[in-house]
């Protein structure tokens, strides 16, 4: 077994490596930009060497310098995570110049497997079923418009070198595949070092399941069963979960049987996952496959037991496979999310800054439920612009679905996020959503279910009686508290009354509150609740009983109320008293600034390029600029007619949230 390994990567993925190799005995060496030299996998690891600026084109993608921390430190082997050069065949063949084992699939592989064009050929030898397009290389925009009509709309337009929702472009008509082809070349040269771009039908209403297989060197080959990976955003994928709900034993055996003969014809070693989309039939179609590990890799693990990373590193050291095909079972059910860094509010565009309060929920391994967060960030640290804006996985595993999805569901509630913009709010919203809780979603779930964007959740009838009762007896709590500290206090408790108006969410209840020393019993126009909790004023997260069931609220003090975030939910909630209520309502609203004849940049970034000119005349939909962060192109365009009287910024400028980019007539 190896003595020291590097890992060619950072973030959560190298803490999970890291982990891993601990718990084995091996010695682990990161790498690190200049971004990352106070990042959490510098912190874990035995060893850290510095390999360049903060650029991944600089550093993390950058051959020479990884092959010179590997000689500098004597590590014996590399594993290389996800992204960067997990699938680059030069740096595979490096290693093996140099005599260093690769934590991977052999070269080979990587080259017919990787590369996205070649696999859909060998996978049509092999008699895998794949979906209709062109897989040669394409010369320009004008003949991928051609090719386009050929194939018929919707096409997806990748990147041959692709991965992580990175230069992928779904086009419905010519003027979307001219710009989807440029887009996904830039994208994918500043990504992969590789603009190559193919394209292939767009299979409406899909599934997107894939199977994770797992090969050593003496011949042995298996499947880890299946992921459920269809709700997307722009191509990414948001929730996992394994098994699908959506398979049957059937289907199941068959996808895992053509993924591994796919595995075997390429004479493969090491963890891959073979991608497919299946329609409603279960008729199943080879999309691609990842010739590394896949990010959402923790719930395969959780219902079969296996570490995937110590299968890696035990089959790149010459050991065969502990266990054959009839041996992996499926125990339970598990679900991941990602938490991202951008702002659901803003049609999740990337958010980045410093993580002011960072409490992920305890991790459990218990025989009826677990949680699992894998991370690489910490309280206090910072989410850089120059990479992928995954902050954490949180996984759950329960014995049945929908008990893990409650386990998530109360995961999410206890997960502390402050500083920046995230998804927390629509992970909890999704969760909830009838459609997922049935198991009824496909790859267009989030556009068809937001078509709008996601604006914050509306809270039942119930939920918010709940909140209410709840609310009403913290804010008791935080009047004697500040009764005590301005010494207004007389007699125990008489300066708190016992009536109060509870506002939120534009409903009102009246509540009184008849305290003890277990708690508050909290009437809402007739209706009782009682309600427990240790919560102290100034603590965030507020875990509370309320008629025995667990209610979770973050909390924020604001004039006169509470900020409660509840399940996708992000309310003011206000305690007043009744004659203040009553004065309340007889406020005005105040109205908020008129920003319509303004372009704002929607998120930092770079100014890639400015289409129009001040003076110039601009129809509803036409792209006004291109702007550019965490490695991924945004073409924003104007909202109806109108002409540009002024522009602020140009190509290769920084950019602020709301910064002005151009103003109109």
């Amino acid at each position: 077994m190896f003595k020291k390994i590097l890992i060619a990567n950072r973030g959560e993925i190298a803490c999970r490596v890291i982990k891993t190799a601990r718990r084995m005995g091996i010695a682990t060496v990161a790498v690190y930009s200049d971004a990352d030299a106070g990042a959490l996998h510098v912190k874990m690891a035995d060893e850290a060497v510095h390999i360049g600026p903060s650029p991944a084109n600089q550093s993390y993608i950058v051959i020479d310098k990884i092959m010179e921390a590997v000689r500098q430190t004597g590590a014996e082997a590399v594993h290389p995570g996800y992204g960067f050069l997990s699938e680059n065949p030069k740096f595979a063949e490096a290693l093996k110049a140099e005599g260093v084992a690769f934590i991977g699939p052999p070269v080979g592989a990587i080259e017919a497997m990787g590369d996205k064009i070649t696999s859909k050929k060998l996978a049509g030898e092999a008699g895998v079923s794949t979906v209709p397009g062109h897989m040669g290389l394409i010369a320009d925009a004008e003949e991928a418009v051609k090719i386009s009509r050929e194939i018929g709309y919707p096409v997806m337009i990748k990147a041959s070198a692709g991965g992580g929702g990175k230069g992928m472009r779904i086009a419905w008509d010519d003027d979307g595949a001219r710009e989807g082809f440029q887009s996904s070349k830039n994208e994918a040269a500043n990504s992969f070092g590789d603009d190559r771009i193919f394209i292939e039908k767009f299979v409406t209403q899909p599934r997107h399941i894939e199977i994770q297989v797992l090969a050593d060197g003496h011949g042995n080959a298996v499947y880890l069963h299946e992921r459920e990976c269809s709700i997307q955003r722009r191509n990414q994928k948001v929730i996992e979960e394994a098994p699908s709900p959506f398979l049957d034993e059937e289907t199941r055996a068959a996808m895992g049987a053509q993924a591994v003969a796919l595995a075997k014809a390429v004479d493969y070693t090491s963890a891959g996952t073979v991608e497919f989309i299946v329609d409603g039939d279960r008729n199943f179609y080879f999309l691609e496959m990842n010739t590394r590990l896949q990010v959402e890799h923790p719930v395969t693990e959780l219902i079969t037991g296996i570490d995937l990373v110590e299968q890696m590193i035990r089959v790149a050291a010459g050991e065969k496979l502990g266990f054959a095909q009839s041996g992996l079972t499926i125990d339970g059910w598990a679900i991941e999310s990602r938490l991202y860094a951008e702002d659901p509010y803003r049609n999740f565009l990337p958010s980045i800054g410093r993580l002011t309060r960072y409490r992920p929920p305890q991790e459990v391994a218990e025989a009826e439920r677990a949680v699992r967060n894998d991370t690489g960030v910490f309280d206090g640290g910072e989410i850089s612009m120059f990479y992928d804006p995954m902050i954490a996985k949180l996984c759950t595993w329960a014995p049945t679905r929908a008990a893990a999805i409650e386990e998530m569901r109360l995961a999410l509630d206890r997960f502390e996020i402050e500083g920046i913009g995230h998804n927390l709010p629509f992970l909890s919203a999704v969760m909830d959503h009838p459609k997922f809780v049935a198991g009824e979603m496909t790859t267009a779930f989030i556009e068809e279910e937001f078509p709008e964007g996601f604006d914050g959740v509306a809270l039942g009838g119930e939920t918010l009686r709940r909140i209410a009762a709840a609310l009403a007896a913290m804010h008791r709590i935080s009047e004697i508290r500040r009764t005590r500290i301005t010494g207004r206090m007389d007699n125990h408790e008489r300066t708190v009354g016992t009536d109060w108006n509870v506002a939120l969410q534009d409903v009102e209840f009246d509540a009184r509150i008849e305290a003890d020393r277990g708690g508050a019993s909290v009437t809402l126009d007739g209706r009782t609740y009682r309600v427990e909790s240790d919560w102290t004023p100034g603590q965030p997260l507020a875990v509370l009983k309320v008629d025995g069931s667990p209610l979770v609220l973050k909390v924020a003090k604001i004039s006169g109320g509470f900020r409660v975030r509840h399940r996708g939910a992000d309310l003011r909630a206000h305690v007043r008293t009744p004659r203040q209520a009553e004065l309340a309502r007889l406020m005005p609203q105040k109205e908020a600034a008129d920003t319509s004849r303004l372009l704002l940049c929607p998120m930092p970034g770079l100014i890639v390029s400015v289409e129009v000119s001040e003076g110039e005349e601009v129809q509803e939909g036409q792209p006004l600029c291109t702007v550019e962060a965490m490695k991924m192109e945004n073409i924003l365009r104007a909202t109806r007619k109108g002409v540009v009287t002024k522009i602020n910024a140009s190509a290769g400028d920084s950019l602020a949230v709301d910064d002005v980019i151009m103003e109109f007539e």
